[in-house]
């Protein structure tokens, strides 16, 4: 039996405190720019303004305010999260093939229960259609060819992760 070798545990360098913040803000506007497309995620982040979701990894954290208009925004770093949500896996190679199976990864939530179960919602429910915004600046052609190009390549990193990941499975004791 071959042993594979186990997925690397590697700490990721935090970087300065201003381009974590300036990644944050892109984050931010990135969700924004997704919530705007489905207007039932707006509707239902209207009724939880002022709600505050912290968000935590081994290699994130940020806090998120609901704002009036059903949109997100940076909380401040001390405020008091009425959600929390926090990655139990350390490893960001196993979280990216959790979700590259359509799988959402292990977390420890706590807080709100309102709130956890509008955030679940949205995370089931609203998707990012790149393809769609893709072809509003090189056309419907163009952006079709190259999202075919990456599902493709997609396919490819998925069926060279699962092995690997399969082997770990196997050769990891039961608890």
């Amino acid at each position: 039996m071959s042993t594979a070798p186990a997925f690397p545990s590697f700490p990721i360098p935090k970087p300065p405190d201003w381009l974590l913040r300036e990644m944050q803000q892109r984050v931010v506007l990135l969700l924004n720019h997704v919530l705007q497309q489905e207007p039932e995620a707006v509707a239902r982040l209207k009724r939880q303004k002022g709600q505050i979701a912290g968000i935590e990894s081994a290699w994130i954290a940020m806090k998120l305010i609901v704002t009036p208009a059903g949109l997100l925004d940076l909380a401040e770093p001390d405020a008091e999260a009425d959600l929390s949500l926090k990655v139990i896996d350390t490893n960001p190679l196993s979280i990216l093939q959790t979700l590259m199976s359509g799988e959402k990864p292990r977390m420890e939530v706590s807080g709100d229960v309102i709130l956890a179960a509008e955030v679940n919602w949205l995370v089931d429910h609203v998707r990012w259609d790149v393809e769609e915004d893709l072809s509003r600046i090189v056309g419907d052609v163009p952006a079709h060819t190259l999202m075919k190009a990456v599902r493709g390549l997609g396919d490819t990193l998925k069926a060279f992760i699962a092995p690997k990941a399969n082997n770990q499975q196997e050769e990891s004791p039961a608890p």
